[in-house]
């Protein structure tokens, strides 16, 4: 590598604790002994979780005032001057973009500036089980940003082939890049008993939690409690739902956390009942902790998750799936501990935040070489003392 480490910004929509800004708090640490990194948010949240974890690791952050998540026209053209702005400033050699409307117009200004950019997508806003308005709308920014950009990393394998059914851009200028965790000591024992559920998931429309307190309502006679982490706009429903249903006193809304490896390690079964996704790191995280898991089968959950092997998939919103293979769970610990030992397994095989990075590293000198800039092979600075260790704990709320 040259003696100037490569500059690369990275811009995100929001602050809050989510998939996308712990994959790029993850990214950033694992690279910046390599790169120069430089992130960018919208300021609605204001420095926010993404902030105190940046500035925990050295990093700095860079506010955007006018880039919000809705789409509001004016705001986002002084949202887009904003960012041409402060890219102009700072003039890095690759713009990498995470979320929808960052990714729109952080990919338009680099454009304008002749940067190359690049986008992950955390999820396609036009995913099916997503409502049809916000479809054909996140169809158009996708669009809009696929036109200006130089690539896009999909985290799964359906979000590729979604992108080339709706002809976002050419094959060769996108790649599947799978999330990746780092690992952690904390490890589950899935034979304990009474059995504890956990579900990881921000309180907000495309997690389902309504599901899931519905179809427990009809194990009253087993032996269970269940938690809830994380926090949103729709908790205040689901904890009257769990009121009116008798089971408040058997469901635990744990809130943000920042223990999430260790709450994982305290449970033995983990659920994730997703309206649509990408592809959830917190599926990822239970894994690594050895739960079996039951997902709804959207997204690239499948990649991950293998039916029968690692845990159940069921049908998006089918309570009476859910409710067939959690009983299955919760009454057989040697199928708990079967699933959690081959998803431990799967976990290390094809989800580990090493491999995440050497994969986007390739990405960035693919992109980079059609701009006559080489990098060196990611072995290469492996093998150099530039390389990060890998964070321990991915603190998250889903």
């Amino acid at each position: 590598m040259t003696a100037e480490p490569m500059r690369v910004a990275a811009v995100v929509t929001r602050t809050e604790a989510g998939g996308a800004q712990v994959h790029l708090r993850d990214l950033l640490l694992t690279l910046s002994g390599c790169v120069r990194p430089i992130v960018v948010s919208g300021a609605q949240d204001g420095p926010g979780w993404l902030g105190g974890e940046l500035k925990r690791l050295g990093l700095g952050l860079s506010l955007v005032p006018s880039l919000v998540q809705p789409i509001r026209p004016i705001r986002d053209l002084r949202a887009f001057s904003e960012l041409r702005r402060l890219l102009r400033h700072l003039q890095p050699d690759l713009l990498h973009c995470h979320s929808s409307k960052a990714g729109a117009l952080g990919r338009l200004a680099a454009r304008s500036l002749r940067i190359p950019s690049l986008f992950t997508a955390h999820g396609f806003a036009f995913t099916p089980g997503a409502p049809p308005g916000r479809r054909l709308l996140g169809w158009a920014v996708e669009w809009v940003g696929a036109l200006c950009g130089d690539g896009i990393i999909t985290v799964s394998e359906h979000d590729r082939a979604l992108a080339l059914r709706y002809k976002l851009c050419k094959p060769d200028r996108l790649w599947t890049v799978h999330n990746g965790v780092p690992d952690v000591s904390e490890r589950s024992k899935p034979e304990a008993s009474p059995v504890r559920m956990v579900m990881v998931a921000r309180f907000a429309p495309p997690k389902d939690h309504r599901l899931l307190i519905q179809c427990l309502s009809r194990f009253r006679r087993l032996d269970w409690r269940c938690s809830f982490v994380g926090s949103g706009p729709t908790e205040p429903m689901c904890r009257r739902l769990a009121h009116d249903l008798g089971l408040a006193d058997r469901l635990d809304f744990l809130g943000t956390r920042e223990d999430v490896p260790q709450i994982l390690a305290d449970h033995q079964i983990f659920v994730l009942t997703s309206r649509w996704e990408g592809l959830p790191l917190s599926v990822l995280e239970a894994m690594r902790a050895g739960l079996p898991v039951v997902a709804s089968d959207v997204g690239g959950t499948r990649e991950a998750v293998l039916d029968g092997e690692t845990g159940f998939l069921i049908p998006r919103g089918d309570v009476v799936t859910l409710q067939d293979r959690l009983m299955r769970l919760i009454t057989d610990p040697e199928l708990r501990l079967r699933m959690g030992r081959a998803g431990r397994r799967r976990y290390e095989q094809y989800f580990t935040l090493e491999q995440m990075v050497e994969k986007t590293w390739e990405v960035y000198r693919k992109v980079l070489a059609r701009y006559g800039k080489t990098l060196p092979p990611w072995q290469t600075l492996r093998a150099s003392s530039c390389v990060s260790s890998s964070p321990r704990h991915a603190s998250r709320i889903g």
